[in-house]
């Protein structure tokens, strides 16, 4: 918990005083306003960085993965043993992450959190393990409240291995089948919503699949009734390993001074948790897609984020984070490298 307290310590507010950034954005040598979204992401990243020239050359995805005790109650379309093949595949570079990483030149971290089997030791994994998946928490708590709190440590621990070798933005991703139970089961709680408003099909499961996923949910809360003022008791109630993970990393860049783009739903659920824990953590946060779960966008207005693009992804893995993070990027460069009026010698606008 000291680890927890002491990096929440260090996360200040984001404040919007960079007038030479902005002036020099305000003066670049297109019409104002052209460039849309752009404009308001790379003003977003001084901010959070401090920088007014920001750089976004060292950039690192962590994809967390755990397995949970509800997924063997037919709440997802594949079987559990799939999160840990899946990272060897992640190993192997051959995952839609490792080509969308590789493609905006940012390096994948793997974190094993909490799979229901031993991973082979690999360069590329990181052994975080919690426990071997976590309990059904249709009957109980998904994890104990001291592990709750090590799953976050964890994550912080994670980012801070990372941060040594040089991070100028981080993306968060997850693995792990079923996952999407307990990120509705958390954004049922936290947004005070309809299990049945924010609950999808995650990998694909039929209706009555469907129906399955909603009661196990809707048992879950009923039983266990996690606080929805609490993020340590919610995920400690209804959530997950890699969940706990990821709210560590947005917890540590945070802390750095250093901008996040969270994924999908699963991503977007452990930014709750995050957020419950300080509030300050919203201004951190670029919010990479909008994802065809239902959840994702009740999560996503709570957090009061904007998607940056909007693909019809369900994928998760880090994969919208990807993609997101070259845009932001491209914001940074433009910033930089277009020409002020004065520069180019181009008239501005009369009006």
């Amino acid at each position: 918990m000291e680890l927890l307290q002491e990096t929440l310590k260090r996360i200040r507010p984001v404040e919007s005083n960079h007038n030479e950034a902005f002036k020099r954005w305000d003066n670049l040598a297109i019409p104002k306003g052209s460039l849309g979204r752009l404009e308001e992401l790379a003003k977003k990243v001084v901010s959070i960085t401090n920088n007014q020239r920001p750089e976004l050359k060292k950039k690192v995805i962590f994809t967390m993965a755990g397995d949970h005790g509800v997924a063997d109650l037919g709440v997802s379309a594949f079987p559990k043993e799939v999160t840990s093949q899946m990272l060897c595949n992640f190993a192997k570079g051959g995952a839609a992450i490792n080509i969308l990483a590789r493609h905006i030149g940012a390096k994948v971290v793997v974190v094993d959190m909490g799979v229901a089997e031993d991973i082979k030791l690999h360069p590329d994994i990181k052994n975080k393990k919690i426990g071997y998946g976590t309990a059904d928490f249709s009957k109980g708590p998904a994890m104990s409240k001291e592990e709750a709190v090590l799953s976050i440590e964890r994550g912080i621990e994670s980012f801070e291995e990372e941060y040594k070798k040089g991070i100028d933005i981080v993306g968060t991703g997850d693995m792990g089948i079923g996952n999407t139970t307990p990120s509705s089961a958390i954004t049922a709680v936290i947004a005070k919503k309809a299990v049945r408003v924010v609950t999808g099909r995650g990998t694909g499961i039929n209706d009555l699949e469907l129906e399955k996923k909603i009661d196990v949910i809707g048992k879950g809360i009923m039983v266990n009734l996690p606080d929805p003022s609490d993020g340590i008791d919610v995920l400690s109630k209804v959530g997950g390993y890699e969940i706990g993970g990821i709210a560590g990393v947005i917890i540590a860049a945070c802390a750095r001074r250093v901008p996040i783009v969270v994924d999908g739903f699963i991503s977007t659920a452990a930014a709750l948790i995050a957020s419950k824990l300080k509030d300050e953590v919203r201004g951190y946060l670029f919010a990479g897609h909008s994802s065809v779960e239902v959840g994702h966008k009740t999560a996503l207005r709570k957090l009061k984020l904007l998607p940056i693009v909007d693909l019809n992804l369900r994928l998760g893995e880090g994969t919208g984070a990807a993609l997101a993070m070259g845009i932001i990027e491209a914001s940074c460069k433009v910033l930089n490298e277009v020409l002020t009026f004065k520069e180019a010698g181009v008239s501005k606008s009369k009006k």
